[in-house]
């Protein structure tokens, strides 16, 4: 982590001596000593790191006092610009109010507010000079050596090729599991059981309980008119559960919050349904006590399938119903999952080397039989080549000193295998809750909103962020969830293990903080660089120092604090409250540093008085699942019009809610994501590099002869077009207005098409892989014609897509993954031979399918 911490203040350092280059003044040597000596510490960050992983406690001592200095560094340059900013606001202010000569003379001097801003860093540079003095000295003490290179067992990845992750199978299917799969799956469609019974997978952590439920759930899930998988954990929240039932019950969000309500609307639905709910990571008894009156038992054969450690929680729930005990792998099966992650690439009839195959069962001998243990170890051994010596190393490598309850050894080794610039990615996956779905686009901003990455030629932050997940997840350390028909990571998590592991080394590291529990205040640094809060405690937020980064509230439910506090935060997450924000007071508008902001799943938000025009340096803003009619104070633009003087934005996302208009002059370099931007003839942005675009005409008309070619002629690097509107015409529907026509990947059309729209496959982009038809009232059949873009992979028709009672798919759709249905005509018949790739059906609405019998198992 030290090695981090360097890399990213000297990348500070370098900006601040060209950005303040004129004004640095005697401070300028100062901060160009501080890069210089660094930049010469950093040649021996590698053996230090070396000896610290053979157990040589003054190598860890050096490192951790190096990590602190550089924290130090950083918080005193970027207290430097707060003070600078507070010191230009309260000079702009009283001179403002000041009309005479003098007022004016205060305006044009501003530039003088620096002196005891430059006069504070310099004597605390002065201060860091002296430790890393003694640090640079201590090197010598300690025999720790300037090396350029990394040890030969280290592994530095190369970025990944997505498309390798296409077609591989689901990576978390354990090797042995279909025996109990098929055993689990007969107790849920007992014919013999029609009452509403409860059965429980046992198990402790890491042995594959929740891939188990995942393998029954695709499989018996067509048997069931509802079936929903939830994952619980210990932090859980009744009301949210109830929520996410009605939203996938109804197709739509439920705007009450009111539990009593979310109750009575949930049970009547399923009343009428043979539904398969899912609860995975029960901890407590008490979470069957509150939701088994919201599931109605009317006798229909319904299932609720648990997993939990504890056996009490399967014998309270389900006295009868005796609980599924799942047990170790067997000598046989483990040595085979730890080959299948090891060597993923080989054929499934080429024969191990005898060499290896030896090492293969002492290894998995090792893991006592436990899957987590197993997949880790196999991902570690992926990243090796495939030799006698390259193993036998990882054998004496390893501490083993298993207990026969968790993999700790593992974890470590594991985490220690890691390149050092994948550290700090996975240890700030502690952030999120126990049992998060991550996703992977939120989580990808809020890495380069750290600015953990080291920059590459030729690649945008986002890749190479996209690139360190990948890696992530080939060495088995982060779980992928689902992916995008591109074969790009949709949603990932983190295992209760790991993420155990991963809050352990980063509360060591001093780079996460969590609190999640009463008695996590107590040991509470006040030197955090980073705080997930969980609690509802109001005074909480005094144990958390200036000095914090990033802030991530979740499931709160308390009236917001000042924001003032936390002047150096660049990060800042808010989701899961019932907090009423109050933007505009607080401190809110004063984090200059701030970089990315999302708002996300709250119930009010008073945006009145708020201003953007202080976040000089903001990248990423979403606010989203927020009532519409919650956001008070700004009448029909919802946010202040200033935001758009941010030219630092790469990703501007609202959903239910209309961006202010952008400014015809406004010039956003960086802008990647867009989405909605409300249309406007006379007032098209210069958005060169843009790649996600969302826009929403609130009228029946469309310049399709001036504004749209010029607001679709420019953006060269579009590969995602959204649409929403009214008379949707065939400029819109077929952007040929695209110089770069070929790249758009992804079409979604909200609204009905315009008469004279005519479908045909031909006018699509060649290379569209994702499409969404949405209240498009169109006159003819869509299918025959959809059928035959051929590169399609996922289709969505959602509402009024068509105006007839029957669709048919006669032929085509040749590579057509997943198909998507939220739609109320009578029937779709499908007929054979059609969708030879589906593997997905989602089917929400009303509308009967019809399929072959080679995809009758989907529906």
């Amino acid at each position: 982590m030290a090695e981090t911490a360097v890399n990213f203040v000297l990348g500070k350092l370098g900006e601040m001596i060209v950005k303040e280059a004129q004004s640095l003044g005697e401070v300028g040597d100062k901060v160009k000593w501080m890069e210089t000596e660094l930049t010469r510490i950093k040649c021996y960050l590698i053996d230090a790191d070396s000896k610290r992983r053979k157990g040589d406690a003054r190598a860890e001592n050096w490192l951790n006092e190096l990590r602190d200095v550089a924290y130090r560094i950083e918080d005193a340059t970027d207290t430097f610009y707060v003070e600078i900013e507070d010191n230009r606001h309260k000079v702009e202010s009283s001179s403002q109010k000041d009309h005479s000569f003098l007022g004016k003379l205060k305006r044009l001097g501003h530039k003088t507010t620096k002196l005891p801003a430059l006069h504070r860093l310099g004597a605390e540079l002065d201060a860091i000079r002296k430790v890393l003095e003694g640090i640079s000295k201590s090197k010598v003490d300690y025999d720790i050596d300037p090396l350029q290179e990394r040890d030969e067992g280290e592994t530095i990845l190369m970025p990944l090729r997505r498309a390798a992750y296409e077609d591989v199978d689901d990576e978390t299917e354990v090797v042995g599991f279909n025996t109990h799969k098929n055993k689990v799956y007969q107790l849920i469609i007992d014919p013999d059981t029609q009452r509403r019974a409860v059965v429980t997978i046992v198990g402790s952590g890491g042995i594959g309980k929740t891939t188990l439920a995942h393998m029954v759930y695709k499989s018996v899930q067509a048997n069931f008119d509802f079936h929903m998988m939830l994952s619980v954990s210990q932090q859980f929240s009744p009301a949210d559960l109830l929520r996410k039932m009605l939203t996938k019950l109804r197709g739509s969000e439920p705007t009450t919050r009111d539990i009593g309500e979310l109750f009575s609307e949930l049970k009547g639905l399923l009343n009428s349904m043979r539904y398969l709910i899912i609860l995975d990571d029960v901890w407590v008894t008490d979470l069957w006590n509150q939701l088994k009156h919201v599931l109605p038992d009317v006798k229909n054969g319904s299932r609720v399938l648990m997993t939990s450690r504890f056996i009490e929680v399967a014998q309270s729930a389900d006295p009868v119903m005796k609980p599924y005990e799942l047990e170790f792998l067997n000598e046989e099966n483990s040595r085979n999952l730890l080959l299948k992650k090891a060597l993923p690439y080989q054929n499934s009839g080429e024969k191990c080397p005898d060499d290896l195959l030896e090492l293969a069962d002492e290894l998995s001998k090792k893991c006592k039989g436990l899957p987590l243990a197993l997949i880790i170890l196999g991902g570690i051994l992926s990243k090796k080549d495939p030799t006698y010596t390259e193993w036998r190393k990882v054998l004496r490598t390893l501490d083993w000193h298993y207990d026969g309850k968790d993999c700790i050894d593992i974890l470590a080794m594991s985490y220690e295998d890691l390149p050092y610039y994948l550290k700090s990615f996975f240890l700030y996956l502690a952030l999120f809750p126990e049992d998060y779905e991550i996703s992977a686009r939120r989580l990808i901003m809020m890495w380069v909103a750290e600015g953990l990455m080291l920059q590459q030629e030729r690649k945008t932050k986002e890749e190479i962020a996209e690139d360190y997940l990948e890696q992530l997840v080939q060495r088995s350390m982060v779980q992928v969830s689902s992916r995008h028909v591109d074969g790009s990571i949709k949603n990932c998590r983190l295992h209760d293990l790991l993420r155990d592991f991963a809050m352990h080394q980063a509360a060591k590291e001093n780079f996460v903080t969590v609190f999640a529990n009463p008695q996590d205040i107590k040991h509470c640094d006040r030197a955090t660089r980073r705080a997930l809060l969980q609690l509802c405690d109001p005074g909480l937020m005094e144990y958390l120092g200036p000095k914090t980064r990033s802030l991530f509230l979740f499931d709160l439910s308390y009236n917001l604090f000042d924001f003032s506090k936390f002047r150096l935060l660049r990060v800042l997450e808010i989701t899961n409250t019932g907090l009423y924000l109050m933007c505009g007071l607080g401190g809110f508008d004063r984090l200059i540093h701030l970089k990315y902001l999302a708002i996300r799943n709250c119930e009010d938000i008073d945006m009145r008085g708020c201003s953007f025009s202080h976040l000089k340096n903001l990248e990423t803003l979403e606010i989203q699942d927020c009532p519409k009619n919650m956001i008070v104070g700004l009448g029909k633009s919802y946010l202040p019009t200033d935001l758009w003087t941010i030219t630092t934005l790469r990703h501007v996302r609202f959903v239910l809610m209309s961006l202010p208009e952008v400014p015809s002059t406004a010039d956003f370099p960086n802008l990647q994501t867009l989405e909605w931007m409300p249309f406007n003839e006379k007032q098209i942005p210069h958005l060169t590099n843009l790649r996600r675009l969302g826009l929403r005409n609130e009228s029946t008309e469309w310049d399709v002869e001036h504004a749209v070619p010029r607001l679709l002629g420019g953006l060269s690097s579009l590969t995602s077009l959204k649409i929403g509107g009214k008379n949707l015409p065939m400029e819109i529907v077929y952007p040929r207005a695209l110089p770069h026509y070929q790249n758009l990947q992804t079409l979604f059309l909200i609204g009905n098409l315009s008469d004279s729209v005519i479908l045909k496959a031909s006018l699509f982009p060649p290379h569209l892989i994702k499409l969404t038809l949405w209240d498009s009232y169109l006159g003819q059949d869509p299918m025959p014609e959809l059928g035959k873009i051929n590169n399609l992979k996922k289709l969505a028709l959602i509402g009024k897509v068509y105006k007839g009672k029957q669709m048919i798919c006669p032929a085509g759709f040749p590579i057509l993954h997943s198909l998507v249905l939220r739609i109320n005509n009578e029937v779709l018949t499908v007929t054979k031979g059609v969708m030879p790739k589906l593997k997905d059906v989602r089917n929400t609405g009303d509308i009967k399918l019809e399929m072959p019998p080679e995809l009758m198992h989907l529906i």
